[in-house]
């Protein structure tokens, strides 16, 4: 079908305001992912997935400025041994970032896959997001491959002893940042990979994640506290027989973000966890938009969300479960649900089931409520302030989100860095 007049404009003119990154091997998958991005044309409101969310100012042709914060405490995972890979304003920083040798894994920067023979990320740059867009279509994942400047490719080959931690910061207050990395995972080899930091005004991250039969991926992702960026976010993931991925990701302030997740499960008694915390106040806008395809025996998916919300900020939740034909003995949970701590804010959830086997076990729930008045009379009669009971059943709110992350560690300060938000806009 031909696209209107408005969408063509649109991205001819975004597409007129940048220039194809010359990368030598990736420039087949880039020129073909620009070809999509054409055919497809940039969202509109009118789109069905973006509804609820305005897509104007991630698609017009300059990004809004956004202040950089000042921060007064340490960046996220400050006290965890990892090994540190650093981007500012979306370009490498080799004197921030560790040395990048590490047992068990491999890892080049996006510019340097070229530059090495028969390099393994060749063939997968921008084959996942490809394939992401049955039967949904997600231009400005498309968008991102043609034109992402920097990145990583990270092959694990075993298990480092230590998380890889991917760090953003961002200095000018019109950065306009399109990040790549591609990840995979080799068969019975595990790591864990860490984000953290704003990145920029405005942020177009896209990450490829191919997990290998056995292989276990653990994610950690932190989105704060620059309450002025705006971010796009794509996580493409294939997992093969028994592997396992798991996401967390935990998003404070942000003028707008959108986080999508396409996660496909190929192969047997695979598991797929994704997850995610948000705590937003005032103009807050925050979309998680997740796709899981169950395509295997035996596997297991888990979608847990939960959104902290007043001051008229606004959650936004699409999910959907696909069970395909043959996909005997899925077992697929999704569970939304929003903690309104005022009458402005607003909550708006789609989750959607379709399935294709008749041996399964999918379940899908959304809920969205004010704060318990029993646990909050429970508490004041016990002498607890009333702001302070506030915070602590928010808390326990956001648990079972949180409770995703296997890691202890990361699962405290996760929650310590919920409660520092608290406790600021507690005082403020």
């Amino acid at each position: 079908m031909a696209l209107d007049d408005l969408k063509v404009s649109a991205t001819e003119a975004r597409l007129g305001a940048m220039v194809l990154p010359d990368v030598g091997c990736t420039k087949e998958a880039r020129e073909a992912a620009l070809g999509r991005v054409r055919s497809m044309g940039l969202p509109h409101r009118r789109d069905e997935y973006w509804k609820y969310t305005r897509p104007d100012t991630l698609v017009q042709p300059e990004a809004p400025k956004a202040s950089v914060l000042e921060a007064d405490e340490p960046l996220m995972f400050h006290d965890v041994d990892r090994l540190k890979i650093w981007f500012v304003d979306g370009v490498f920083s080799a004197e921030l970032s560790d040395d990048l040798s590490l047992e068990g894994v491999q890892i080049d920067r996006l510019e340097d896959v070229c530059c090495k023979d028969d390099h393994w990320a060749e063939d997968l740059y921008g084959t996942l997001e490809a394939t992401g867009h049955d039967p949904v279509q997600r231009p400005l994942a498309a968008l991102n491959t043609a034109y992402a400047g920097d990145g990583v490719t990270i092959r694990v080959t075993g298990k480092p002893s230590k998380p890889i931690s991917l760090i953003y910061t961002h200095e000018a207050d019109d950065s306009d940042v399109f990040l790549h990395h591609v990840v995979r995972v080799e068969s019975g080899a595990e790591a864990t990979i860490l984000e953290n930091g704003p990145a920029a005004a405005r942020f177009n991250k896209c990450m490829e994640i191919d997990i290998a039969d056995g292989g276990k991926l653990h994610h950690v992702r932190a989105q704060g506290r620059d309450h002025e960026r705006r971010a796009m976010t794509h996580m493409f993931a294939r997992l093969g027989t028994e592997s396992v991925f798991k996401s967390f990701t935990l998003t404070v302030n942000g003028v707008m973000t959108r986080n999508e997740c396409v996660m496909t499960l190929t192969g047997d008694d695979a598991i797929a966890h994704v997850a995610g915390a948000c705590v937003g106040d005032g103009d807050f806008h925050h979309d998680d938009t997740v796709f899981i395809t169950h395509d295997a025996v035996n596997c297991e998916s888990r979608q847990v969300f939960k959104k902290v919300l007043r001051n008229g900020a606004t959650g936004v939740f699409q999910g959907k479960i696909l069970v395909q034909p043959g996909a005997q003995k899925t077992d697929g949970y999704q569970i939304s649900q929003s903690l309104l701590l005022d009458d402005d804010s607003q909550f708006l959830a789609k989750p959607e089931l379709e399935i294709y086997a008749d041996d399964v076990a999918c379940s899908h729930g959304s809920t969205s409520g004010a704060i318990d008045e029993e646990g909050l009379f429970y508490l004041r009669a016990r002498g607890v302030p009333k702001d302070i009971a506030t915070d602590l059943l928010t808390l326990a709110f956001l648990a079972e989100a949180v409770e995703e992350i296997e890691d202890e560690e990361l699962a405290a300060e996760i929650i310590d860095r919920l409660e520092g938000w608290l406790t600021r806009r507690r005082q403020a």
